[in-house]
């Protein structure tokens, strides 16, 4: 029987937290479990991202090296296996930006370079902003026609 004498809360939801700074009879007051001194003891201490404690730090540590050219254009690379694949299932002879977008095989701002790996024996138009030599030489060898589109 359920009466006020044995009600108790569900199990798990009352924490009992640790009260700081409410006097040396706590057993919890002085320093208020914070320690003696430093930055951690003082209030608005806010760790910093990757502070390791006085020691240098790893992303300080480790050498730096080597050039990052911002002027590089990066290309999307597709090779000629994959557009005679999807010549194979879909009948697709032409190929251009919009039609790999649509594909799912480049994004719309990305720059296209068709790459040789693969045999072809489709007859494609392909349009992209770069060809490498045996890619160019595939294409044109089946009477197909690659397109070079400006940067």
């Amino acid at each position: 029987m359920m009466d006020l004498s044995n009600l108790k809360p569900a199990e798990g939801s009352v924490k009992k937290s640790k009260r700081v700074g409410r006097g040396q009879g706590s057993g919890k007051g002085g320093t208020s479990t914070r320690g003696h001194k430093g930055a951690k003891s003082r209030s608005g201490y806010k760790r910093k991202v990757g502070f390791e404690g006085g020691q240098m730090p790893l992303h300080r540590r480790v050498p730096k090296y080597g050039f990052t050219n911002f002027n590089r254009i990066e290309f999307r690379s597709i090779n000629l296996d994959l557009l005679q694949r999807l010549f194979d299932a879909k009948g697709i002879t032409y190929f251009d930006q919009d039609v790999l977008v649509a594909n799912g095989l480049a994004g719309k701002n990305d720059r296209i370079k068709i790459l040789g790996r693969g045999e072809l024996s489709a007859k494609l138009d392909v349009k992209a902003h770069a060809f490498s030599a045996s890619a160019m030489k595939s294409i044109e060898s089946n009477g197909g026609v690659a397109t070079k589109i400006q940067l």
